[in-house]
């Protein structure tokens, strides 16, 4: 049985506690799951998520959970009615088909982009993150090569491995 998850835009009363609270969950399991030496400083967009989400056909959802965050996901305005997919994790704690964070997080933002109008997702990932990729492909994302993205979406540097999702 899948519990009832909320999911929300980032809050804006008290964006900086909020704020602080989706960068401690994302860092820790960067760090500590994945080890992956990257720091709170190194990612500008956690320093000001709604400057660097929340505009045009952006947006930036998470999780809450009492008071803790246990899941995000991000959607990044690359122009031409198309977005990145970015900043979807969730709490170790809350993976998997019994709460179905995952999913509620990615299907807010497929939806929300469809209702925006948008024309399709893209995301860029790392080639260890198998269940990554399955998740993605079961829920619609088709691979493609690094040549098929629109010259507008940031490439970071761990990713090797990009989707799309057509929304039209």
């Amino acid at each position: 049985m899948e519990h009832q998850v909320t999911i929300i835009p980032l809050p804006e009363e008290q964006t900086a506690l909020w704020q602080a609270r989706v960068a401690d969950m994302i860092v820790h399991i960067q760090q500590e799951e994945y080890q992956i030496p990257i720091t709170r400083e190194q990612q500008p967009d956690l320093q000001d998520i709604a400057g660097f989400y929340q505009q045009g056909n952006g947006n930036f959802w998470i999780a809450p959970m009492e008071d803790q965050v246990i899941g995000t996901v991000a959607l990044l305005d690359i122009g031409e009615q198309q977005v990145a997919l970015r900043k979807i994790f969730v709490h170790e704690s809350y993976r998997g088909k019994t709460w179905g964070v995952s999913h509620a997080l990615l299907q807010q933002a497929i939806d929300w982009a469809k209702e925006q109008g948008l024309h399709a997702i893209y995301l860029g990932t790392t080639p260890q993150f198998k269940a990554a990729h399955r998740f993605y492909e079961k829920n619609g994302f088709i691979e493609i090569s690094e040549e098929e993205l629109p010259s507008t979406f940031p490439i970071l540097e761990v990713d090797k491995k990009f989707y799309r999702l057509l929304l039209r």
